[in-house]
């Protein structure tokens, strides 16, 4: 018998590989998910075979069994996070969780209206960008913050830490149900404006799939950790376990190369599609930023890229999106480039800064700065 348990949760494995699920408020729920999916995603959780976690009868657990996986303001308070950014953390959960639910149930059908870029948004884009804002100001530990759908610093009523964030990436795929994301970078003090991706204190990346996971990456803990969003089946729509931790990204054949446009006007774009084709590379592109970048920490190899080109501008934002990202990327393991430098170290002049990027493992970010470069990238806008 193995078992891998969490919070109220606990999962048993028996010999014939089935698996029920039990918990100290309910008793008697049989939930039966694959073996291979259990191992694919519960990779941390304790192994236990102590017959005194057991009751005599078959297939059910007793009252003393402990549960180890732990919940996220235990994990911050074991790790020894500052109080502030632990409230800012906590205030960014807690807009996740409530956005995730949204997600779930709001209808996906577009309105009129438009975001300061221009962009068309969706009611859910709206819907999300104010429950982060509102979470943030409640903390009372935030006094600035920018959202790509109001592209400017706003005051709020707290201090300690700046943040911007994209509430929804992926909005205009909302519809078909594919999987969307969050992003959010944390810096310390009370600007975005004149700051590097390096200075942050903390940033996230958030997918709202199959599952709502987080991976976070906190500037004095090693490596990212991801939360999993699990149901409590209570009105405070589920708690945030620690489920994953990453810490490498290896070289591997998997791609996700978006603004494939450019390939017409880009030849280095264009060769090196060639060359993750010639050589046989596994293409995982969905259209998704978050979830695309988070499938190369959680499995650990690939590379995902946005270059631009004269008529296929890049479309990605340094505060909101690239930033943020890289700092998750390459606290994971990875690295991170607009062509030339770690996106990292990139000062961010304004709101509305853009770039061409590439994450993914050393040398695929380092055959990305050889074939689309930025000085391959001038000599075509030249």
């Amino acid at each position: 018998m193995e078992v891998y348990a969490f919070q109220s949760l606990s999962l048993v494995f028996y010999k014939d590989s089935s698996c029920v699920y039990s918990s100290q408020v309910r008793k008697g729920c049989l939930f039966r998910p694959s073996v291979n999916y259990l191992s694919r995603n519960l990779p941390r959780w304790t192994h236990r075979r102590d017959s005194r976690y057991f009751s005599e009868r078959k297939n059910t657990l007793s009252s003393s069994m402990t549960y180890t996986t732990e919940k996220l303001d235990h994990w911050l308070l074991e790790q020894n996070v500052d109080k502030k950014l632990t409230r800012c953390v906590s205030a960014v959960f807690d807009a996740c969780k409530e956005i995730a639910y949204k997600i779930r149930t709001a209808s996906c059908n577009k309105i009129a209206c438009f975001n300061d870029f221009g962009d068309e948004q969706l009611a859910i884009d709206v819907l999300a960008d104010k429950v982060i804002f509102e979470n943030l100001d409640s903390s009372g530990v935030v006094g600035v913050a920018s959202s790509e759908e109001v592209p400017r610093e706003q005051k709020l009523k707290g201090s300690g830490f700046a943040v911007a964030f994209d509430p929804l990436d992926g909005s205009s795929i909302i519809d078909t149900n594919f999987a969307v994301g969050s992003i959010f970078g944390i810096w310390p003090g009370d600007k975005l404006v004149g700051t590097k991706g390096r200075d942050m204190a903390a940033a996230a990346l958030v997918v709202y799939g199959p599952r709502t996971t987080i991976s976070l990456a906190l500037k004095d803990i090693d490596h990212v950790h991801e939360f999993t969003l699990v149901d409590d089946f209570s009105a405070r729509h589920g708690q945030w376990v620690h489920t994953n931790e990453f810490h490498s990204v290896e070289e591997g054949k998997l791609f996700a190369p978006g603004n494939l446009r450019a390939i017409q006007d880009n030849p280095g774009y264009s060769r090196l599609l060639q060359f993750w084709l010639n050589e046989k590379y596994q293409l995982r592109y969905t259209g998704g930023m978050v979830p695309d970048v988070n499938q190369i920490l959680v499995k650990g190899r690939g590379v995902f890229c946005n270059p631009a080109s004269a008529s296929a501008k890049a479309k990605l934002r340094l505060l909101y999106e690239l930033a943020p990202t890289a700092f998750v990327v390459e606290k994971a393991g990875g690295k991170s480039s607009d062509g030339k430098q770690s996106v990292l170290d990139i000062v961010i002049q304004s709101t509305d800064q853009r770039s061409q990027v590439c994450y993914g493992s050393a040398g695929e970010v380092e055959r990305f700065e050889e074939y689309v470069g930025l000085k391959t990238l001038s000599g075509l806008s030249a």
